[in-house]
């Protein structure tokens, strides 16, 4: 019979298999995914697309710039693989590739709030804080 592996163990080798490790390979792209998101544009451009498609005009009047600054902010974004796009006849959609720069954007909003709140709005009313 094989021995059992304890928990702490295995999850140290799940941390190992997703990249999480501190030699991980990824941590040079992680730092690049955070140079691509050090703008607040592209910050604000991810959050508009957190639960739908837009086109570029609309982008544009959601973040308050000229459609030629957002589609250069979309081409980063889309270089980094965090936007894609969809046509539609003469039309471009953007929309996030997935769920993980909408989280990583959140998370960094919400450290934002830790930083100006000693109570931020996020902690309102949720489970586990004290509200």
């Amino acid at each position: 019979m094989a021995a059992r592996i304890p928990y702490y163990l295995r999850m140290r080798e799940d941390t190992k298999r997703c990249g999480l490790d501190v030699d991980s390979p990824y941590v040079e792209l992680a730092a690049e995914v955070f140079s691509l998101l050090a703008d607040a544009t592209r910050v604000r451009i991810v959050l508009a697309l957190r639960d739908e498609e837009l086109s570029v005009n609309h982008l544009a009047d959601i973040v308050d710039k000229s459609p030629t600054a957002v589609s250069q902010h979309l081409a980063k974004l889309r270089w980094g693989r965090i936007v894609k796009t969809r046509q539609e006849g003469t039309r471009v959609f953007y929309s996030l590739v997935d769920e993980h720069a909408r989280n990583l954007v959140t998370q960094a909003v919400f450290q934002a709030q830790h930083a100006v709140d000693e109570r931020p709005a996020h902690h309102h009313g949720h489970p586990g804080t004290d509200s």
